[in-house]
């Protein structure tokens, strides 16, 4: 396999100058452009030999050379009983000032490409020859993904450098190209191997047969975008790579044992693999099949009647017995995070909504599982309520506080403390997007944002100041308490503002502050109000 010399850069831009045919091989004036940066050559169709300088190599159908810096001398010579078609493209690259321009540049040509990439050289190919478009950027975003279909191509064969054998090399490649035209003759070039050993080898890994796994990884995302708001088949197929809606019904009954349409209305078992979609679940009224609790969420009202449902702590649990503690709970849909290593292994069970770590709010998760349960009007009817509080706590705490200035929040363990950002919450997300603090400009420069929190030894806490200083969590092991108070007794922490103005707030409420969800902000919010009120001294 080849390795790829450049990959792009995020700061440059890839504009095509020249498109050529190949079927009469490669002119004379090809490469003398001043303006040409790269080149991609494209064998549509075909058999036959690409020289470079002094080199050879066969080129087929499916066949891509690219090159830059500087670009070689080539010429093609093809087989006359199949002669070659391509297309031989050239493009320059316009970085950004003060970044570095990259190009895609191979030392070989590559081969067997994917379906859909020959199928956008050939729809690029049209445009760049005067197809009428209504859409005037559609050539520039054609040759952009062109870019990026060969670019995902070369990592794929990259890869196969590394010790990762090829069958998982081809899972990830089947898991993020399912939605295509992907074939076992395209994943048995890929992967270097016979089709034979191919198929021997794929169903000893995965225990299915190929068209079984890709039928399953098709299936469950139709499941998954019919609840969350596809609502056209035929534009669903395309989605997860049928070609017609009849045909998408067909295989996803067969499968699901419903219809599409059956399957929406449903009433269906959910399994929440964390606590902050088990919370979610709970506010919206529905008690998960299995759920993540903690003992906080359990004394909670919402769980009133949690003897229907049950729960258990992922963290005891080793892979085969989590995996059976999600199959035993028999779901029809499994929540969890996009970041959760276990989401692959539980496709065999269910469809996994995967909701993005770290860059959806509570909010908005809230509200997509909300859409998914079709509980749409639940879940604004609480927001409200809740809104109706914050606007409240903003009342008295305009009286109380007046300037609201900058706020941190600490989380701190036995030898470490963290600082975080509203992305994880521990309360941060309410001081920060409902009431109205700004977290210091130190720490934004640090990361906070950046990375969802900032990691730091105890003794260096004092050296952040802010306005107000929110501990959540401290120590339980006497070292890390004996710290803490090494840190309450130094002059730099006496020192402080915060410190000095009674504006810390030690509230070590460690599991009442660790969930990020509706049902833990609401009661963040009322914790935090009743200790800016009483703006007593803690420490």
């Amino acid at each position: 396999m080849l390795t790829p010399k450049a990959t792009f850069s995020m700061y440059s831009f890839h504009i095509p100058i020249r498109l050529i045919g190949l079927e009469k091989g490669i002119p004379s004036t090809i490469g003398d452009s001043q303006e040409a940066d790269y080149i991609v050559l494209i064998i549509q169709d075909g058999a036959g030999m690409l020289h470079q300088d002094d080199r050879s190599f066969p080129v087929s159908r499916g066949s891509v050379f690219v090159s830059g810096s500087t670009i070689p001398d080539l010429r093609l010579e093809s087989n006359r009983v199949t002669p070659l078609r391509g297309i031989y493209i050239e493009y320059r690259c316009l970085p950004i000032s003060g970044s570095t321009s990259y190009g895609l540049d191979c030392s070989a040509p590559f081969h067997a490409i994917s379906p859909e990439t020959l199928r956008l050289a050939g729809e690029f190919e049209s445009l760049w020859r005067g197809q009428n478009s209504d859409e005037p950027f559609h050539m520039q975003l054609l040759f952009i993904k062109l870019l990026q279909e060969i670019h995902a191509e070369m990592e794929i064969r990259a890869s196969s450098s590394t010790k990762q054998p090829w069958v998982e090399q081809a899972l990830e490649y089947i898991d993020k190209n399912y939605h295509q035209d992907v074939t076992r003759e395209h994943m048995t070039a890929l992967s270097g191997v016979s089709p034979e050993h191919f198929s021997r080898m794929f169903r000893k890994h995965t225990g299915r047969t190929f068209n079984t796994y890709l039928t399953l990884l098709r299936i469950r995302k139709a499941q998954e975008r019919v609840l969350t708001g596809s609502q056209d088949l035929n534009a669903l197929a395309q989605e997860v790579g049928y070609k017609e809606g009849l045909y998408l019904s067909r295989k996803f009954k067969e499968s699901v044992g419903v219809s599409p349409t059956v399957y929406k209305r449903k009433t269906k078992r959910i399994t929440a693999l964390n606590l902050n979609h088990t919370a979610s679940l709970l506010a919206l009224g529905i008690i998960p099949e299995l759920g993540v609790y903690t003992p906080w969420l359990l004394q909670t009202q919402y769980n009133k009647n949690l003897s229907t449902g049950r729960y258990f702590d992922p963290d005891t649990l080793a892979t085969d017995g989590y995996y059976e503690a999600v199959a035993s709970s028999s779901p029809d849909l499994i929540i969890s995070y996009n970041s959760a290593a276990e989401n692959k292994r539980m496709l065999s069970l269910a469809p996994v909504l995967e909701l993005p770590f770290k860059t959806m709010s509570w909010r908005e998760q809230f509200r997509f599982i909300a859409c998914t349960m079709n509980k749409q009007t639940a879940a604004e009817d609480w927001l409200s309520r809740y809104d109706e509080l914050a606007d409240r706590v903003n009342g008295e705490l305009n009286h109380v506080l007046g300037e609201r200035g900058t706020a941190v929040v600490w989380e701190i363990c036995s030898d470490t403390a963290y600082c975080i950002s509203g992305s994880f919450g521990r309360g941060s997300q309410i001081l920060y997007d409902d009431i109205g603090f700004r977290p210091p400009e130190r720490l934004i420069e640090e990361g906070l944002f950046r990375d969802g929190f900032v990691e730091v030894d105890i003794g260096e806490i004092a050296s952040y100041a802010a306005d107000h200083i929110f501990i959540t969590s401290l120590p339980s092991d006497p070292s890390g308490q004996e710290r803490v108070n090494v840190l309450f007794r130094s002059e730099e922490w006496m020192n402080l503002d915060a410190v000095r103005r009674n504006q810390v707030y030690v509230l070590n409420q460690p599991e009442l502050f660790f969930g990020y969800d509706p049902i833990s902000s609401e009661a963040q919010l009322h914790e935090l109000m009743k200790v800016l009120r009483r703006h007593h001294k803690f420490a």
